[in-house]
């Protein structure tokens, strides 16, 4: 008999709400949730379609092994045997630095997060490579050194503004927010709003737009500086936010002085007059600022990050009403990490601290590929995938096959599960239960826990629990007693006290509670991951404490367990606090409470950026003549997590390069043509698609294709093109959004 089921898309980080209706142990139709009070029935066509991540041809359904050039099944007892006797070797000959741990749960699955990081840390490593260092840590370093931790940020107050400026976002497409189309549209349909668009491209988003700039590709720190110095200049900036709530601005605005903003709008491209017109709208409207890969993965992109801090504290647009404000949420996605402290580690070979708890992976291959007795020997990869998904594959698979031991867990056989050592299969997100700390609410603060929904396919396994039997393994649990699985398996609050004696009396398990709880209440829960949210329930801060009673939680000491209820009464998901709005800046964690835009070894940067010098860099290279984004948003890629083509099947272009008319008739191309894009980095082969919202000189092909599907390759991988060592001076993150490249007829 079908049944509907309700859960959320791991597609993207917004996990809209789903209904699923499965028959036999198959989703067999998919809508949209209209009880999930954060997408409230809304759903793009990703989760529409996440039947396909769900069943397709190359799910992993047991513990495979390399031998030779070929993989055999093996039982789980042998795998996690010979791992973990072989992560032993690596580290107790080679040391902890040798050991990194690549993972955190992508866009729909953090739980295992809390052990792979727990297990890595067992072992003495602090290196845990992350998506998040793929596109957001300079703008994490920004805020810790402006917000005063590394992981707040600001997100539109989309409900109250009555301007949004997206910059380098394609919000109808990347979405980026809850209900992202719906506000767009709202916005721009509104005569009293406005949406304002700063794009190289005339994107989906754009066409929607009251205001568009059409900002040279690469020159966003450039326009954003010249913004900010027009402000100070005209006396335009809000003195009075400023002196309650900024530090820092004595010494930071100088650095604003003599800076030739009219060459530097003319080298950004725009029309001076449509300059003037974005400057008098930022400076009486109550604006609220969104931007995304552009910004992050464009050039100088942490010192955009720092220019888009000072442009809203100086127009007062932080913590105040139609502005940007700081969410709340229930755990935050990373640690501050601050890299002036002497215990934060940095990578042997590059340099690169810790930002946000997170190494960045474009530095990987560089770690690996070294003579430096502690260079990476060991790298265990869980529901990510290198080898499309990161900058430089070509990087990547050399080095790859010079470590001691790769170990990927995974739902299906992705490009990096094929080149690995040991390959261990992970239950798919509808298989078990999970969920994300993503805040992109305010006030109220969401969370929900997903439930499994269909039957596991094979011998796969949360992933939680492969953490925690590697653990055991290596010694890292220490001795349970009996009478504490009896507890948990009585009732929670027998366990809760259970488990405090026992933590009294065995001093190592304070350090590896996830791993405890999840193999004692886990086994009863029937989830690790389970398990881990209610010990995490029974940890609240109490910042969090304040704003799950403000929603209408009890304060005492049974606050956890009600949460943990709650959550388990409401599959569709629930508000769990709510943010004071009466003062967003108390939420600022700096010394003195006040935004602060001093970042002195950004100042150097801030003070050389300008337009003779930009203008040479940006000079056409008769080699690489073109810029190439790598990475466009569509309805039809999804990262890598969507294996099988068939989801686009009857697409007709899912995966193309996009080019004006003019460069296509200068380089005597035609649509649907066939051509090669050449990089520093390698070539690749793709259909191209003439488009006239490009502009001349840009081209833009989208991410997540070149996925191989049952041995046969589907589309173009453009990390193929990206070179790993094309990235920012800080924090590492790739500059996709400027790749230089040329594109030949085949």
């Amino acid at each position: 008999m079908a049944t509907w089921k309700k859960t959320a898309c791991v597609c993207c980080a917004q996990n809209c709400g789903l209904e699923m209706l499965v028959e036999e142990n198959r989703i067999v139709k998919v809508r949209p949730d209209r009880d999930n009070l954060r997408s409230e029935g809304y759903c793009c066509r990703k989760g529409m379609k996440i039947a396909h991540y769900q069943h397709n041809a190359d799910r992993l359904k047991a513990p495979l092994k390399r031998v030779g050039d070929n993989f055999v099944e093996i039982s789980w007892d042998e795998a996690l045997d010979e791992i973990a006797a072989k992560l032993k070797q690596v580290v107790g000959d080679h040391g902890p630095r040798a050991l990194a741990y690549m993972g955190g749960g992508g866009q729909g699955c953090h739980f295992e997060a809390a052990l792979g990081v727990r297990l890595l840390r067992s072992l003495g490593s602090f290196y845990h490579y992350s998506p998040l260092a793929q596109e957001l840590t300079g703008y994490f370093w920004v805020n810790g050194r402006g917000l005063g931790r590394q992981y707040l940020g600001t997100i539109p107050d989309i409900e109250n503004t009555d301007m949004l400026v997206a910059w380098g976002w394609n919000g109808w497409l990347s979405h980026q927010m809850p209900q992202a189309r719906r506000h767009l549209k709202r916005i721009s349909d509104d005569p009293d709003k406005l949406l304002v668009v700063v794009d190289p491209r005339r994107s989906e988003t754009a066409e929607k737009a009251d205001m568009r700039l059409a900002i040279r590709p690469g020159t966003d720190a450039l326009l954003l500086k010249a913004l900010i110095t027009v402000i100070l200049e005209e006396g335009l900036s809000h003195g009075d936010y400023i002196a309650k709530h900024v530090s820092g601005h004595e010494t930071a605005l100088p650095l604003f002085e003599g800076f030739d903003y009219k060459s530097a709008v003319s080298v950004c491209g725009i029309d001076y007059s449509q300059f003037r017109d974005l400057l008098y709208l930022m400076t009486t409207r109550k604006w609220s600022y969104h931007s995304d890969l552009g910004i992050l993965m464009g050039r100088h992109s942490t010192l955009s990050s720092y220019l888009e801090l000072i442009l809203m504290t100086i127009c007062g647009r932080i913590g105040t009403s139609g502005g940007n404000l700081i969410p709340g949420h229930l755990m935050p996605i990373g640690s501050h990490s601050d890299e002036r402290d002497p215990k934060t580690w940095r990578t042997v070979k590059t340099g690169f601290p810790a930002i946000m708890g997170t190494f960045p992976p474009n530095v990987m291959p560089e770690e690996i590929l070294n003579d430096n007795p502690d260079r990476l020997r060991a790298v265990i990869v869980s529901g990510a995938n290198p080898l499309r998904s990161y900058a430089d594959t070509t990087a990547y698979e050399k080095a790859f096959k010079e470590l001691d031991l790769l170990v990927t867990i995974d739902v299906a056989m992705s490009e990096t599960a094929a080149v690995s050592h040991y390959v261990l299969p992970a239950r798919s997100a509808y298989e078990k239960w999970d969920g994300t700390f993503f805040s992109w609410t305010y006030p109220n603060i969401f969370f929900q826990m997903r439930k499994p929904v269909v039957e596991t396919e094979g011998n796969a396994r949360e992933e939680s629990e492969i953490l925690i039997g590697l653990a055991e393994r290596l010694g890292i649990i220490p001795k349970i007693p009996q009478s504490l699985y009896e507890a948990a398996m009585k009732d929670r609050m027998t366990f809760g006290m259970g488990l405090l004696s026992y933590i009294q009396d065995e001093p190592r398990a304070g350090n590896v509670l996830p791993f405890i709880v999840g193999k004692t209440l886990g086994a009863a829960l029937g989830s690790a991951n389970l398990a881990v949210l209610w010990g995490l329930l029974q940890t609240l801060p109490k910042s969090f404490r304040e704003n799950a009673t403000r929603i209408g939680f009890p304060s005492g000491p049974e606050m956890g367990e009600v949460i943990f209820k709650a959550i388990l009464d409401h599959p569709e998901g629930l508000w769990i606090g709510q943010n004071d709005v009466s003062n967003n800046l108390k939420e600022l964690k700096t010394q003195d409470g006040r935004v602060n835009i001093l970042i002195p070894e950004l100042s150097g940067p801030l003070k050389d950026l300008n337009p003779e010098s930009e203008k040479a860099a940006l000079a056409t290279d008769p080699r690489f003549p073109l810029i190439l984004s790598a990475g466009r948003h569509m309805d039809y890629n999804a990262n890598t997590i969507m294996r099988s083509p068939h989801w686009n099947e009857g697409k007709i272009r899912p995966c193309s390069i996009l080019m004006h008319p003019d460069d296509a008739t200068n380089l005597g191309l035609n649509d649907e043509q066939w051509v090669r894009v050449t990089t520093e980095a390698g070539s690749e082969d793709i259909e191209l698609e003439i488009d006239e919202h490009c502009q001349v000189g840009h081209v833009v092909i989208p991410h997540g294709f070149g996925l191989v599907y049952q041995g046969k390759k589907y589309g173009a991988n453009v990390n193929r093109l990206t070179k790993n060592t094309n990235r920012d001076p800080i924090a590492a993150t790739p500059l996709h959004r400027f790749v230089r490249c040329r594109v030949e007829a085949i």
